[in-house]
């Protein structure tokens, strides 16, 4: 097979689990082939211009609108939303990364994370481990939603996908080599509506996702199913994956591709 790059395919690697919490783990990889540029492949939107530095005295950055962003206290806000979720099944066992939906237990992730089967168990912020259950999933966008038997959980923020803009600023938050919790990466929106094409190792059914916002912002083995925030700290996309073969290239499912499935397993419980 011709492994050289061109401008219509690459090789990918899926952001997924890894087999333990070692860095000398071994993740779960996939083969992505991205869709040739062009009216399904572009931006999607018009560029929006990139957040400016400014010397503000601290960490935060000025925008055109003149906000100063405080990225400590967007991440701190966030962060309990955040949860890891290890799989237990043999040779797919894995950990990958999951977003609180409500109170009482719902958790967004991605279908690959939890499609080894087996057992599943949901780190929370807080220092509790607990079993989880599959709720429902949605195979054909890469969605899952999970349950554990908790109350008092931080729910995150939703946020409006189809508001966001090429250039802005956003944050990742995930558990790299399921080692990592709570590790944040920081990138902007460098582009929309991209497409790629999975081939999961676990079930080897190839999946199409389309409608991708593509992030410059690092991802990870074990970011897979956690949360990409806008600078308001709201939750706009799922990470899914990201290049094997170029730096600053990775992908998330817009968070309305997931308010159907939301709203579904919400109205079930």
């Amino acid at each position: 097979m011709d492994q050289r790059p061109n401008h219509a395919t690459a090789r990918i690697m899926l952001a997924a689990g890894v087999l333990s919490a070692f860095i000398a783990s071994i993740s779960t990889v996939a083969l992505v082939t991205l869709a040739p540029t062009g009216a399904g492949g572009a931006t999607g939107a018009a560029a929006a211009p990139a957040a400016t530095s400014a010397s503000t005295g601290g960490t935060g950055s000025l925008t055109s609108s003149g906000v100063v962003l405080d990225d400590p206290a967007i991440v701190a806000a966030a962060d309990p939303s955040v949860v890891t979720i290890a799989t237990d099944a043999g040779r797919s066992s894995g950990v990958g990364s999951g977003i609180v939906l409500t109170s009482d237990g719902l958790i967004l992730t991605n279908d690959h994370v939890i499609a080894g089967g087996g057992a599943l168990s949901v780190a929370l912020f807080d220092g509790r481990t607990l079993d989880a259950t599959i709720v429902s999933e949605d195979a054909a966008n890469d969605l899952a939603i999970i349950r554990v038997a908790a109350t008092g959980l931080t729910p995150a923020r939703l946020g409006d996908s189809t508001r966001v803009q090429v250039g802005e600023s956003v944050l990742a938050i995930g558990s790299p080599l399921g080692t990592y919790t709570e590790s944040v990466t920081k990138g902007i929106v460098s582009g929309l509506d991209r497409e790629i094409t999975v081939r999961s190792e676990i079930t080897g059914r190839p999946v199409h996702l389309t409608g991708l916002i593509q992030t410059d912002a690092a991802i990870n083995p074990g970011n897979s199913g956690g949360p990409l925030i806008d600078e308001t700290g709201a939750v706009i996309g799922i990470t899914t994956a990201t290049s094997a073969n170029a730096e600053g290239l990775g992908f998330a499912i817009p968070i309305e591709t997931a308010k159907a499935l939301i709203a579904a397993a919400e109205g079930s419980a």
